[in-house]
């Protein structure tokens, strides 16, 4: 896990694989293997190189190209709630037999 100082702000980030704990549960597969399509500049990544920003009460990717916000993870007491507002696309791979 990286963790980088970004701007003015000194807010630290990791990358996304933190993220695979969280959706993996409510999910039920690895999402750090998705791909995101940043709804700003258009550019597919994968899930794993977003930049996360964990000192919130959630996690928030930011697409590392333009810096825009790509997905929202939240856990509340009896939910997980994950926006995808900023991204166009969730690409996943299809499982193999």
């Amino acid at each position: 896990m990286s963790t980088i100082s970004v701007g003015a702000e000194d807010a630290a980030w990791v990358d996304g694989n933190v993220l695979a704990g969280p959706l993996r549960e409510v999910m039920g597969t690895d999402l750090t293997v998705a791909e995101l399509t940043c709804a700003e500049c258009r550019t597919t990544r994968p899930l794993a190189a977003m930049r996360v920003f964990d000192r919130a009460p959630g996690l928030v990717a930011r697409c590392p190209g333009c810096e825009e916000v790509v997905m929202r993870v939240v856990r509340t007491a009896g939910r997980v709630l994950v926006d995808l507002r900023g991204s166009l696309l969730l690409s996943l791979p299809v499982p193999t037999a």
